[in-house]
């Protein structure tokens, strides 16, 4: 899988883009050769001492900011600090951005939203779904917690979207709902490459990779009316941890996500500290309805897309920003 390139189709414009995988050759090295070859180096490098040490060493090196930011299309005019104190990756990495101005959220209340900036594949676990993409990229009961049994039932059959942050990314998580918080815990894993190559050779790894998941009760009073929402937040090769630092207004007087909090929509909720990582967001069967832009462009001909390749069916991802309409919540009456 790695010897093909991956595209993928930017929203705004239709335009087929390629992308640029960041350390493709010695992620191709590790997942196609250390993995076979010297397992004890690959079980190294994706535990949490390994990519921790990566991340240092790649994340921490003092650069010259103007031509990083050119050179990875990042606008430092976006930036809530000023850029010239952004001198290192990480600082890059971690930096917030004046979203209330340059990310805008549909006003229609039924809206679902991009928890981030990142590149999204949809999906259902029902059976008669054109979306059904069963055990490819996590398999549903590890992704959960496999004694999670109250959850496990609520979000049977239900549908789900994948969004892909990589490296360049902003790697703020925000709220794609509104809710209450019913339940948020840590479950433990590895630390593997969200690269595609690698998640095509390695198979379902975004329930085998250390993750935190929050379930929302979007049934409440000034809830989205969505049912249960779960977000799964999942590191990756060189993320440190998943920091969850929830604001109200803007970045101000960051909170640590709790039981019984309620969160609105659109809002900081989390930061990934550093690298590449995925947000999985699952909803109950029947409560959402995904932009059909996104459907028609996961199945475009024509866009050589890694995952498609891989997995042996259309699988073409969509660049989104954060805020951004994802899904249109159905009503229940």
């Amino acid at each position: 899988m790695f010897s093909i390139k991956h595209q993928y189709i930017q929203r705004d414009s239709g335009r087929v883009c390629t992308e640029r995988l960041y350390a493709d050759a010695a992620v191709k090295f590790l997942y196609s050769h250390a993995r076979e070859h010297a397992p004890a180096i690959f079980r190294t490098i994706t535990s949490a001492w390994g990519s921790s040490l990566l991340g240092y060493l790649n994340y921490h090196t003092i650069l010259r900011k103007r031509a990083v930011f050119r050179s990875i299309g990042i606008n430092p005019d976006e930036c809530v600090d000023d850029p010239n104190n952004l001198d290192t990756y990480e600082k890059i990495f971690e930096r917030k951005i004046c979203y209330w101005e340059c990310r805008p959220m549909p006003e229609d209340p039924r809206a679902i939203v991009s928890p981030s900036d990142s590149r999204v594949i949809l999906g259902s676990f029902y059976e008669t779904s054109a979306l059904r993409l069963k055990n490819k990229f996590f398999s549903y009961e590890e992704l959960f917690g496999l004694d999670k049994r109250q959850w496990l039932n609520a979000f049977l059959d239900g549908n789900f979207a994948i969004f892909r942050l990589t490296p360049e990314k902003y790697h703020y998580n925000h709220t794609s709902v509104a809710g209450k918080v019913v339940d948020i815990y840590e479950l433990d894993g590895n630390y593997h490459a969200c690269n595609p190559g690698a998640v095509v050779t390695m198979v379902s790894p975004y329930s085998k990779n250390k993750r935190v998941v929050t379930i929302i009760d979007t049934d409440v009073p000034n809830g989205s009316r969505a049912g249960f929402v779960a977000m799964i937040e999942i590191v990756a090769l060189m993320i440190g941890k998943v920091v969850q630092r929830y604001s109200e207004e803007k970045y101000d007087a960051p909170k640590a996500v709790n039981t019984g909090m309620f969160l609105k929509k659109g809002l900081p909720k989390s930061l990934y500290r550093p690298g590449s990582s995925t947000t999985v967001i699952i909803f109950q069967k029947g409560r959402v309805r995904f932009a059909e832009d996104l459907i028609r462009n996961m199945f475009s001909p024509g866009v050589e897309s890694r995952f498609s390749k891989g997995f042996g069916m259309p699988l073409v991802e969509t660049e989104v920003t954060v805020r951004s309409l994802i899904a249109h919540i159905v009503d229940i009456r």
